[in-house]
């Protein structure tokens, strides 16, 4: 029960802190961020977060199925559009690819 109000709370402070900044970053990064940062400095500890953690990774299907849902409501605008979305896929896909191969050896060169 104590890490599931330690998540809880990270969440509500997280939400709060986005309201602050006008929404800019999503409460829920900045909650996860905060948690994590919690954790590493040991003010909280893995083993009290673990089972609401397993719990919540376990049943995290369950939380994709409203948009599911509303995936399959809105077939006809997608189908309309399907062209554009396979094309900003691979686009993006790629370019995302190309980055990363990118920082990893401009990273990599300091190591050699």
């Amino acid at each position: 029960m104590r890490g599931v109000l330690t998540i809880l709370a990270c969440w509500l402070v997280g939400n709060m802190l986005s309201t602050v900044i006008d929404g800019y970053i999503s409460g829920n990064i900045i909650g996860m961020l905060l948690l994590f940062a919690l954790l590493c400095s040991g003010v909280v500890k893995g083993e009290t977060v673990r089972p609401a953690a397993k719990f919540l990774l376990g049943t995290m299907a369950l939380f994709f199925v409203p948009f599911g849902v509303g995936l399959i409501d809105s077939y006809e605008v997608i189908m309309d559009n399907a062209v554009a979305i396979v094309i900003a896929t691979v686009v993006s896909t790629f370019a995302v690819i190309i980055a990363v191969g990118w920082v990893f050896q401009l990273l990599n060169r300091d190591k050699r």
